[in-house]
């Protein structure tokens, strides 16, 4: 496909250092992410919203707004546009609820985006193998972009992963290793072998692609709705690459002025068994210490230590928005909720999301009257579910009584 592209240079996202552009690169000097910029004048000569609209496709249609200069370098499995869904019995008051459903994505989950991108890089600069820390998910998807890609992966994943994300990965072509402790530790072992082992560290946020892939779940949401963006997005928030890069999509889109200068508020949802970014937001910190001791049902957003955090903070705090935690019970009966009233299958992470919906609609940070936008980040599929026992005896006649009682 022939596109242009508008990348300038990359910048050192905490002191504005410019690092040039069709290089490889890690973290920043400083040791914080690497954002990468555009000539957004340029590219608004050359494109406007009705020619981008009338795209088919999903996240690749959006090519002047990332960074990979040559199609044959794209790596797709076929990413569409992700829907928006409505969940009108669980909405309070007469504000609209959506839900963007990224489950509908390649290997079943928003990570696609994230690894698309940055997969597609390292094919353009040259980079033939890759190493990475996951709760699941991650994992997964760097094993599919990379095995069609011809890059070879590792992956190292904490004990209790959920089975399927670890044997997906496998399956998907990555050396996989379970590791006794959580992803901080993971990512540890990643960056010890990185010199021995001469992999390049994809572990989130230190090359800076991912956050392009997961820009453009803003770039889509926005032209999904007429370019009118809600008054709040919640978002399930563990390593916040998702959070970060929406928010620079919007930042772009209104330089642009696709948009309006009202953005969303932005909610960072977290587990009250892993919640750094809350305390950190609640202290007026602009860095998170690790959270000790991490433990939720939302393995997604078990991440004790961020290496993004002021990045997370500063879009909370610029957007007017918050973090927020809420507890594992909450998380399952809101999961629950969604399946048996609304026929919507969320994974604990997604579930998290309108979880906190609820509680602050009913707490006053969000009112009836907002519209509100939440994330399921991956397909319920993938996760356990409460078990169904009932049995009946096809031997014996049909036992009504017992079938009216249920």
């Amino acid at each position: 496909m022939p596109h242009k592209t508008f990348v300038t240079h990359l910048e050192c996202s905490y002191s504005g250092e410019t690092y040039e552009a069709d290089r490889i690169h890690g973290l920043s000097r400083e040791g914080k992410p690497l954002l990468v910029r555009y000539d957004l004048d340029a590219l608004g000569a050359e494109l406007d919203r009705a020619t981008l609209s009338a795209r088919s496709g999903g996240l690749w249609k959006y090519l002047e707004f990332l960074p990979v200069r040559r199609g044959e370098n794209i790596i797709s499995l076929g990413e569409e546009l992700t829907p928006l869904v409505a969940l009108p019995d669980l909405q309070v008051g007469p504000g609209r609820l959506l839900v963007k459903d990224e489950g509908r994505l390649p290997t079943g989950s928003f990570k696609a985006r994230g690894l698309a991108l940055a997969v597609s890089m390292a094919k353009e600069l040259g980079i033939r193998s890759v190493a990475m820390p996951t709760n699941g998910n991650a994992g997964a998807a760097l094993a599919a972009y990379a095995s069609r890609a011809g890059i070879e992966s590792w992956v190292f994943c904490p004990d209790d992963t959920p089975e399927i994300n670890v044997r997906e990965t496998a399956l998907q072509g990555a050396k996989v290793w379970r590791v006794n402790g959580l992803i901080n530790d993971c990512g540890r072992l990643v960056g010890e072998g990185r010199e021995t082992m001469g992999w390049f560290d994809f572990s989130t946020l230190k090359e800076p692609y991912r956050i392009e892939g997961k820009k453009t779940m803003g770039l889509e949401l926005a032209e999904q709705l007429g370019w009118e963006l809600p008054d709040v997005i919640l978002y399930p928030t563990g390593g916040g690459t998702g959070l970060i890069g929406m928010w620079k999509a919007f930042a772009e889109l209104r330089e642009l002025g696709w948009v309006s200068a009202k953005l969303p508020r932005m909610v960072a949802v977290q587990s009250t068994g892993c919640a750094p970014m809350v305390r950190a937001f609640e202290a007026g910190l602009e860095h998170a210490e690790p959270w000790e001791d991490a433990a939720t049902v939302a393995a997604g957003i078990r991440v004790p230590g961020a290496v993004g955090d002021f990045l997370i903070l500063r879009a909370v705090r610029e957007s007017g928005g918050f973090a927020v935690a809420v507890s594992d019970e909450s998380i399952l009966a809101a999961r629950d909720r969604a399946a048996s009233e609304s026929g919507f299958l969320m994974c604990p992470e997604g579930a998290a999301t309108l979880a906190a919906y609820l509680q602050e609609v009913g707490g006053g940070r969000i009112r009836p009257d907002e519209s509100a936008v939440l994330f399921n980040c991956a397909t319920g599929l993938k996760y356990p579910m409460p078990g169904a026992e009932a049995r009946l005896d096809c031997k014996a006649p049909l036992d009504i009584d017992t079938l009216q009682q249920a």
